[in-house]
């Protein structure tokens, strides 16, 4: 596993021989850094995340702390129980990575996830660990470990149910994917106790199957079903169920945008959208800027990331944000992004409204057609904004103001991500050919 924190805390392939040795070192190191006492530890389904959880409690055990187990269950449950009982956690998971790998994200006392201070200090410290080796790798008798998963599944249930306020989803017919990963503990008594009407697809997991053709990262299947069962739609979460993605009744995919930018209105009309502004990354569909500038409502950029979007929403005091991959944040609810709150959300809406959820993603923004494309390069460029001025210039001049370029380094691969939205698909097909062959002349790798 390669243990260096990225966008969204440690991953890697779990099959390593030295993993456990290196979670062990690892939740060591996070005790010490963030607080022994209560140190609470959650996982997906994957089939590594006992063994790797266990590796965790030691490390906490030998940094002298003590320690609860929440079992399977979603990220933001972790963080919820972070937050009501002020303990620092961690997360085992690799979000939305196929079932052999795995890794570590870390929460603050007060459920948000770690500052970059905090990061590096763990990482400073994990590193010491790692080179002295002599943290335990499994639970001995002397550890606390307390089994705390029921009580904390059932927390998270009645926050979710909560969220409305007494309200309820009655009537609609819901086809939910749950990725045969931890949303399989929340996602079905949450609904079903809010009222809806729902059928779980994806939901038996064996420890191998976690996102595998399934999920929000391949809504296919979950598209067909709602067509074929007449539900008023469809919603799928991620292997750790933070993000979402929905699907309207005519199969058409609802992405994070248009989540964020149907919640956002609904709010801004009822006088309930906290600062009156939403956060957003550099990734946002221009359409919905558009969208949200023709209602009066503030648009406040990051850059990727949902570290950055938790950071301008407690900066500037607003309620509401997320990307265009699912990851939605009720501020105002939650400390971190949420998948099946951001569900719940979503239905609400559509229950309160009377109206299709085709309906309201429509009214909501108009999503300009966006091409990505991934240039792998022999090094990533120090001076990429630099030299790609130009041919950005080139690009937007040629687009007059009815077009988006972003170009940007990935944060984990030797790539140049390339994004252009324009009016039509051709014009943003064509831009983007132009600046990918700007990138590979300038920078790009030898081909194999």
């Amino acid at each position: 596993m390669s243990l260096r924190f990225g966008t969204d805390g440690i991953r890697g392939d779990a099959r390593t021989d030295r993993t456990v040795a290196a979670v062990a070192a690892l939740g060591r190191a996070g005790a010490e850094v963030l607080g022994a006492d209560g140190f609470v530890v959650g996982r997906d389904t994957r089939e590594s995340g006992p063994a790797l959880s266990t590796a965790l409690h030691a490390g906490i055990a030998a940094a002298g702390g003590t320690s609860s187990d929440l079992g399977v269950l979603p990220t933001p449950g972790v963080a919820l129980w972070c937050r009501d009982e002020s303990v620092a956690g961690a997360v085992v998971s690799a979000s939305h990575n196929p079932w052999h790998d795995n890794g570590v994200k870390f929460f603050a006392r007060d459920g948000t996830k770690l500052s970059d201070d905090e990061q590096h200090r763990v990482q400073a410290r994990f590193d010491e660990l790692l080179v002295a080796g002599d943290t335990p790798v499994t639970v001995g008798p002397e550890a606390r470990v307390v089994d705390a998963g029921p009580a904390a599944v059932g927390r998270h249930v009645d926050f979710l149910v909560g969220s409305l306020a007494g309200r309820g989803l009655a009537g609609l017919r819901v086809v939910v994917d749950t990725a045969n990963g931890a949303a399989t503990a929340v996602a079905a008594p949450t609904l079903e106790r809010l009222g809806a009407d729902i059928e779980i697809r994806h939901g038996e997991p064996d420890g191998r199957n976690i996102n595998d053709a399934c999920g929000s990262t391949h809504p296919e299947s979950l598209r067909a079903a709602v067509v074929e069962q007449g539900a008023d739609l469809g919603v799928a979460f991620d292997g750790d169920a933070d993000r979402l993605v929905a699907v309207d009744g005519e199969g058409e995919i609802v992405d994070g945008d248009q989540i964020i930018a149907i919640c956002a209105l609904d709010r801004h009309r009822r006088g309930q959208l906290v600062g009156d502004a939403v956060v957003v990354t550099v990734m946002t569909n221009l359409g919905f800027r558009r969208s949200m500038a023709a209602a009066g409502i503030t648009v406040v950029e990051t850059p990727v990331g949902d570290r950055h979007v938790l950071e301008a929403l407690d900066s500037r005091g607003i309620g509401l944000g997320g990307e265009q991959s699912g990851h939605v944040i009720f501020r105002d609810l939650a400390t971190t992004g949420d998948g099946v709150l951001g569900a719940v959300q979503l239905l609400d809406v559509v229950q309160r409204s009377g109206r299709a959820l085709a309906d309201l993603a429509a009214d909501a923004m108009t999503r300009l057609p966006q091409v990505l494309r991934n240039v792998r390069v022999a090094s990533l460029p120090a001076d990429l904004d630099t030299a790609i001025g130009p041919f950005v210039d080139a690009a937007m001049s040629r687009m007059a103001g009815r077009g988006r370029v972003l170009i940007r380094p990935s944060g984990t691969e030797p790539l140049i991500r390339v994004m252009v939205e324009a009016e039509s698909d051709a014009e943003a097909q064509m831009e983007a050919d132009g600046l990918v062959a700007a990138v590979e002349a300038m920078w790009g790798a030898p081909r194999s």
